[in-house]
């Protein structure tokens, strides 16, 4: 590695980190020692996945009082888990959460960086984050953030990530010379402040010796990775009530959904609007749901029948005083909302008659 020695090259990171942390509910006030409560790292660093630190903090107070240690976790019903992680998105990570805190109820933490990486969930850099922001051990974590800053600092040229092993090895001597809680949330921070995609180098610490910065390329360092084509659909979102109950569909056992209640969907371009208003339905305005490789154009609906019949394959009929207890993802909690709300009677929209008979279609 043709690289400066880390230890030096990031030495100015610590002192301008103690100056500049926010303060955290999950972050140690003394960044020498091992945490007090490595399970409130293992919960904000699962919760920080692909979500703004502003959007954690609340979600990560109510859980902590709700679920204060691993086993008070482990003992935890699904549905109770997945309705104090809704709105976080991406739920499986409640559910590795779960499974994670289980194993550590049953056998205590482990002693090393394999032992948190064989826990549900943690991959390298989850396990290695835990490791150096919980138990004060030298391993590196790499987040999007920390590549940005490497790769800048150090002019690589291509996609950081696949010099990660590189980089893993080069991090070890700061971390020990500056403490790996310490230099790991400098690292973090300076990311998510200073050097983002559009860097401030003005607020930069290590700008003097940022290979980037001095050959003024920070804006094409590191390369923008191209993002896979995210396909759209078109489709109705129904909320169908007959005799004080709603028809869903229950939890998955797995996949990206999996513990969520979900709300009826029906394919708007194979089930066309008709023209004229239908007494029995209410709209409200629609929505683009976004997804990392899907885009939704959500028409919302609420269908009302004076009688209920047997609920198709996949789908349960639920009374209407247990919908607000149901863990929703965001998109069916937007709905459940707006049923709250007056609505209108649509002036396009499938006939009531289309909409359940394609609900009730055999091997929908």
């Amino acid at each position: 590695m043709p690289w400066p020695a880390s230890a030096d090259l990031l030495a100015p990171l610590a002192p301008w980190f103690d100056g500049v942390r926010r303060e955290l509910p999950w972050r140690a006030q003394d960044l020498d020692a091992p945490h007090a409560d490595p399970y409130a790292v293992l919960v904000s660093e699962l919760m920080l996945q692909q979500t703004q630190v502003a959007t954690v903090v609340p979600y990560f107070l109510l859980w902590m009082h709700r679920f204060p240690t691993p086993k008070a976790l482990a003992a935890a019903d699904e549905d109770s888990v997945h309705k104090a992680w809704e709105g976080l998105g991406y739920y499986r990570r409640a559910r590795f959460l779960k499974a994670a805190a289980t194993v550590v109820a049953a056998q205590g933490w482990p002693k090393n960086l394999a032992g948190l990486a064989d826990l549900p969930g943690l991959g390298p850099y989850t396990a290695a984050a835990v490791g150096a922001l919980a138990f004060q051990w030298p391993t590196p974590a790499l987040d999007g953030n920390a590549f940005r800053v490497l790769a800048r600092l150090l002019l690589i040229e291509d996609d950081p990530r696949r010099q990660a092993a590189e980089l893993r090895e080069w991090l070890v001597p700061a971390l020990r010379a500056h403490g790996p809680s310490r230099l790991t949330q400098a690292l973090m921070e300076l990311g998510a402040t200073a050097c983002q995609a559009t860097p401030a180098c003005g607020r930069c610490p290590l700008a003097d010796r940022c290979e980037a910065h001095l050959q003024a390329r920070t804006r094409e360092i590191p390369p923008v990775a191209k993002r896979a084509r995210q396909h759209t659909a078109e489709l109705w979102l129904l909320a169908l009530e007959a005799e004080g109950r709603f028809l869903l569909h229950p939890p998955a056992a797995s996949g990206l959904l999996a513990g969520l209640w979900r709300w009826p969907t029906l394919d708007a371009t194979a089930l066309p609007a008709a023209t004229g208003p239908a007494s029995a339905l209410r709209a409200w305005p629609g929505w683009t749901q976004v997804y990392t490789h899907r885009r939704e154009a959500v028409s919302p609906l609420h269908l009302r029948r004076d009688r209920s019949f047997p609920a198709p394959e996949g789908l349960l009929w639920v009374p209407r005083a247990e919908l607000a207890a149901l863990p929703l993802g965001k998109r069916d909690q937007r709905l459940r909302d707006l049923l709250a709300t007056p609505g209108e009677r649509p002036l396009t929209a499938p006939k009531p008659a289309a909409l359940i008979a394609a609900l009730t279609a055999p091997g929908r």
